[in-house]
């Protein structure tokens, strides 16, 4: 037998993941850690978590199906994107790794804007200054914590920081380097025009890959930790979003995705590369060879979710704790209880600022319309709908930059949700399509690394050969006639809020 090992690093755990040749899963194994929040809007992660979730996982994943190393063909490694690992002398971490959805950057992206010319940076690195891209989170440690900063030996992303702990080897890959905003993201190579105006040094940054190539062998040290065979391939890996794309199938024009994991994202595949007017939607490289990708971002998707659940859906986690069912089940089931529309009752999903469509690092999540009618079941219901209509403005702002999207497929924990691919399905008014794999993002980076040594010929027939639909979800008129009317109201409410956002987060820094 054969195999190939996918690993997704998440934000809020990691995931290995065995697969065979046809892209079923042999077995999957996952680790869980937190994030830590110091001051509001700040989001930090310690890179050791993820490495030891990473080779407890992998050992686990090999003592399951006893598979034996030698059969292991390569390794892919997708990762949460633009988070910042800093390396100093002797290889050491010179702090905890700030994460995507931090936001203490708005200072810092003002500065970058004007550094290299809002145009320009642009034309460059093909969007503008976003307060959860990495380039932002390296300026604010020059800016705050200097001392740190001078050490700096090393940027690496977080699944990168994974391949140097697995290989020894520094490098990225294209999907996963055009987040960072050092890329050129039409040549696929650092920008050393961004670099020098931004006071960043090239040899700070790994080598560039295209995310199929193979980027490292498995060492010694690694493969004695985690059962693997030393001198294994590493391919190049993916993004998260990027990984997660390419394991739904994402890998020609006209097919996107809309994912719900910690956050959501509409993700659509374009062959060249096509730029946001006001860079609300994202443009990157995609794990595809000469091939580009539009995203659309909302950052408190699944994390709306998990919020609710850990703060007011305690009967739940109990309830699935003693029958030993997903507290998502449960709530789910609640929700179903609920009428489309909520009688009213809106959640904005900001609760780590927002990036599509409001690029605002101060929105807050709101929930809007409450009355005492509405019970527990109606405030799940509203996340799930409020998240679905942030997708929507993702959508509708693909749509009016002309991007292809006769089919969408459902992904991420959000999209094995039943009730919440019914919901999108009336609000898109589109069919929701799932497939046969729901391992997404491993199950890319997999066949990435598939295609790296030889199983597979091009990405493209990689996913021909193990990817299939499934299930199809088609819009019921009557839901979607009453989220036509509240998506209206919806659409008012953050520019009726943003200067009380902006009130309330100077307020704060005062306190």
């Amino acid at each position: 037998m054969a195999y190939l090992i996918g690993i997704d690093i998440g934000t809020s755990g990691t995931k290995t993941v065995l697969f065979d040749l046809e892209g079923n899963t042999i077995a999957s194994a996952s680790y869980e850690y937190p994030m830590s929040q110091p001051q509001m809007g700040w989001a930090e992660q310690d890179p050791a978590d993820w490495w030891e979730a990473t080779y407890l996982t992998i050992a686990e994943v090999m003592k399951k199906k006893g598979a034996k190393k030698t059969e292991i063909k390569g390794l892919g490694l997708s990762g949460q994107m633009h988070g910042m690992v800093l390396f100093g002398k002797d290889n050491n971490i010179l702090r905890p790794s700030i994460i995507w959805c931090d936001q203490r950057t708005t200072a810092q992206c003002e500065k970058i804007t004007n550094l290299v010319g809002a145009k320009r940076l642009v034309e460059l690195t093909a969007n503008p200054a976003l307060t959860g891209f990495t380039a932002g989170k390296v300026m604010w440690v020059k800016d705050n914590q200097p001392e740190i900063y001078e050490k700096i030996t090393k940027i690496l992303l977080p699944k990168d920081y994974i391949r140097f702990k697995l290989t020894g080897e520094f490098a990225t890959e294209v999907s996963d380097a055009s987040g960072m905003q050092y890329l050129n993201v039409a040549k696929r190579q650092w920008s050393k025009e961004v670099l020098d105006k931004l006071d960043v040094q090239y040899e700070w940054l790994a080598p560039v890959y295209e995310s199929y190539e193979i980027s490292g062998l498995i060492s010694k040290e690694a493969a004695e930790l985690t059962g693997l065979a030393e001198g294994t391939p590493v391919g190049g890996g993916a993004g998260d979003q990027a990984a997660g794309a390419v394991g739904n199938g994402i890998v020609r024009s006209g097919i996107i995705s809309a994912t719900i994991g910690t956050s959501g994202v509409v993700f659509a595949h374009t062959d060249t590369m096509n730029i946001s007017s006001n860079g609300s939607i994202q443009t990157f490289c995609h794990a595809v060879p000469h091939a580009w990708h539009n995203m659309g971002v909302t950052n408190g998707a699944g994390l709306s979710y998990r919020w609710l659940r850990d703060e007011m859906c305690s009967v739940e986690k109990i309830m699935g704790e003693r029958l030993n069912v997903d507290p998502y089940e449960l709530m789910g089931q609640q929700a179903q209880q609920v009428e489309p529309g909520c009688s009213g009752l809106l959640y904005l999903p900001y609760l780590m600022g927002e990036r599509t469509p409001h690029l605002d690092a101060d929105a807050k999540g709101v929930f809007f319309g409450i009355s005492a009618k509405h019970d527990r079941r109606y405030m799940i219901r509203s996340v799930m709908e409020g998240v679905s209509y942030s997708l929507l403005d993702c959508l509708n702002m693909m749509r009016d930059m002309g991007v292809n999207t006769k089919e969408i497929r459902a992904s991420g924990g959000g999209g094995r949700s039943s009730l919440w691919r019914q919901i999108m399905a009336d609000m898109f008014n589109t069919d929701i399509c799932t497939i046969n794999s729901k391992e997404g993002g491993a199950l890319g980076v997999a066949l990435l690394a598939g295609v790296g040594v030889g199983v597979y010929s091009s990405v493209p027939e990689a996913c021909d050969a193990t990817i299939k639909q499934v299930s199809k979800l088609s819009p019921i008129l009557e839901n979607a006639k009453v989220y036509e009317k509240y998506y209206e109201v919806y659409k008012g409410l953050y520019p009726s809020l943003k200067t009380h956002y902006k009130a309330v987060s100077q307020i704060i820094s005062e306190t």
